[in-house]
C-alpha cells in the first residue's frame, strides 16, 4: 500500500485528515442564543469537530434531559453523575429555539437517564409533540438511548412521530465492556428493529465511530448488523479523543477506508451512507433525510 495512505497510528501526532479550523465568531453567536434560553447542545458537550460549520447554517442537535449522564461510556466527555430532576419547561424551550433559529430540521438527543423510569422516553415525546406545535413544516429527528432495551418506552416515542429515529450502536461488540459499560450490542440492535417493524414510513439511522481497537471484519459485520436491523441511513466517523479524560484513539483511519466502507453498505442495500473521518451522527442529517425520501419516492412512482 502507498505509505501515503497508511493508516495512521495514535503516536502522538494527528493526521490532516482529522484536522478542522473553527470559525469563532460564528461558535460564539450560537452559543450565546442558546445560554439565553437556558439549552445545551450536543454539539458543544461532545466537542464535534464540525460544530462551527452547523452553527452557521444554523443546525445544532438539542440535548435534553440535562447535561449529567448515568453512564460512563469511555469515549464521551459528556458529564457523568447524578442527574438534576428534567426540567419541565425543556420542551417549550426546545421548541421556541428552534423556532427562532428557523430550523427546518431539528435534531433532539438526550443524556442517558437509568434513574427515570421511563428512561425520558416521555421527555422526547413532549419535545417532538412543541416542535410540531412551534414549527408545523419542519422535519424531527430523535436521536435516543437505548432506553434498557425496553421496548415499551421506545414506542412511547415513536408513537410522537419522528420524522427519523437515530439510534448509535457506536462501536463493535467487542468493545462495549472498556467502551460502553452498562450497554450491549445486542440490545441496541433490538431498538433498531423495533423502530424499523413500527412504520415502513419512518427513517431508521444509526451511526458508530473507528479508531477504538476494532478490526476491518468487526467493522464490515457491524455495517452487516446494521443493514440486517432494518437501517436505511448510517454514519461513520473517526473516534477523535475530547480530552485527556478520555480513552486514547488506537488507529486513525485513513479516508480511503470510510470510501470503502461506504461503498459495502449501498452495495447491501443502506439508502444512505455519510462515511467520513470527521462525520459525526447529525452531520447533514436534513440532506440525508432529504435523499432518502427522495429515492423512496421515486420507487413508489416506479
Amino acid at each position: 500500500m502507498d505509505s501515503r495512505r497508511e493508516d495512521s497510528l495514535s503516536e502522538g501526532r494527528i493526521p490532516s485528515w482529522v484536522r478542522k479550523k473553527k470559525d469563532l465568531r460564528e461558535l460564539r453567536t450560537l452559543k450565546v442564543r442558546l445560554r439565553h434560553s437556558c439549552l445545551s447542545t450536543v454539539c458543544e458537550e461532545a466537542r464535534c469537530p464540525n460544530i462551527t460549520e452547523c452553527f452557521s447554517r444554523p443546525t445544532a442537535t438539542f440535548l435534553i434531559l440535562g447535561d449529567i449522564c448515568t453512564r460512563n461510556c469511555s469515549f464521551c466527555s459528556i458529564h457523568k453523575g447524578t442527574p438534576r430532576e428534567p426540567d419541565e419547561r425543556e420542551d417549550r424551550m426546545v421548541a421556541e429555539a428552534a423556532r427562532e433559529m428557523g430550523l427546518e430540521h431539528v435534531v433532539v438527543t438526550s443524556v442517558t437517564r437509568d434513574d427515570l423510569d421511563d428512561r425520558g422516553a416521555h421527555a422526547f415525546a413532549r419535545t417532538i409533540s412543541s416542535l410540531r406545535s412551534a414549527l408545523p413544516c419542519s422535519t424531527i429527528e430523535v436521536l435516543t438511548p437505548d432506553f434498557s432495551g425496553k421496548a415499551s418506552l421506545a414506542e412511547i416515542v415513536l408513537r410522537a412521530g419522528p420524522d427519523v429515529f437515530n439510534h448509535n450502536v457506536e462501536t463493535a461488540g467487542r468493545l462495549y465492556g472498556t467502551v460502553r459499560p452498562g450497554a450491549n450490542l445486542e440490545t441496541s440492535l433490538d431498538l433498531l428493529r423495533t423502530a424499523r417493524a413500527y412504520s415502513g414510513d419512518l427513517i431508521v439511522k444509526s451511526g458508530f465511530m473507528v479508531g477504538l481497537g476494532e478490526s476491518e471484519e468487526e467493522i464490515r459485520d457491524l455495517i452487516v448488523s446494521l443493514k440486517q436491523a432494518g437501517c436505511d441511513i448510517i454514519t461513520i466517523g473517526q473516534y477523535l479523543q475530547p480530552t485527556k479524560m478520555q480513552t486514547p484513539v488506537t488507529r486513525y483511519w485513513h479516508p480511503d477506508r470510510f470510501e470503502a466502507w461506504s461503498d459495502l453498505a449501498k452495495n447491501i442495500g443502506i439508502r444512505y451512507v455519510v462515511s467520513g473521518p470527521l462525520i459525526r451522527s447529525s452531520y447533514h442529517a436534513k440532506e440525508a433525510l432529504e435523499e432518502v425520501r427522495r429515492v423512496q419516492g421515486c420507487r413508489r412512482d416506479g
